[in-house]
């Protein structure tokens, strides 16, 4: 139990670190919460105009939620932990890069990490939710539209890829919840594409 415990805890601590604000430092531009749309992520970041500012905060997001669950797979194999730790280590990193500890609690909307999370728990599952990401996006040129739908669609993959498994329905519990909290992140977004104002990239 303590084991366990203390695993969440790094989880979440991992997810409470925001590359957005680290990378911004770095490259001495301005806090990605105090311009653009205020979120601390790689679609932010972006609009700044350093495209390795937003990679690398995109790559950042999503290996701290990949590696959380990687971490907690070994450590639930290696201690006998419960078999579904490794998901609510997914879901504690991905609450700590919505709630971050280390930034009063104002993190990003969590698309990246949730990206990096569902690669751990399952490559089939985290690459179908990347493709449907970049199926929407290069239709839309809109990053919240894609996000939205891919979102949406992750908890079907799950159910699909791996609804037979003996944590099936805490997976499916767990992948419904990070869907919702996406969803609930963008609902300034929401409101935009409903009213026509939602901002898209142009294509060069």
């Amino acid at each position: 139990m303590i084991e366990s415990t203390l695993l969440l805890i790094v989880a979440y601590l991992l997810g409470s670190v925001s590359f957005a604000i680290l990378v911004a430092r770095v490259y001495g531009l301005p806090d990605p919460r105090s311009h653009g749309s205020g979120n601390p992520g790689a679609t932010n970041m972006l609009r700044t105009g350093k495209k390795s500012a937003a990679a690398l905060t995109l790559l950042g997001d999503a290996l701290k939620g990949y590696l959380a669950v990687i971490l907690a797979q070994w450590l639930t194999n290696a201690y006998s932990l419960p078999s579904y730790i490794p998901y609510l280590a997914a879901l504690t990193a991905f609450l700590g890069h919505l709630y971050p500890v280390f930034f009063g609690f104002k993190g990003g909307k969590g698309v990246a990490t949730a990206l990096g999370v569902l690669l751990a728990l399952d490559l089939r599952l985290g690459g179908l939710t990347i493709l449907t990401w970049g199926v929407v996006f290069a239709i839309t040129r809109v990053s919240s539209l894609s996000a939205l739908v891919a979102a949406t669609l992750a908890p079907v993959y799950g159910y699909y890829l791996l609804g037979h498994g003996p944590d099936a329905r805490f997976l499916a519990g767990i992948l419904a919840l990070l869907s919702l909290l996406v969803l609930a992140r963008h609902q300034s977004n929401i409101r935009k594409l409903l009213s026509g104002e939602e901002s898209a990239f142009k294509k060069r």
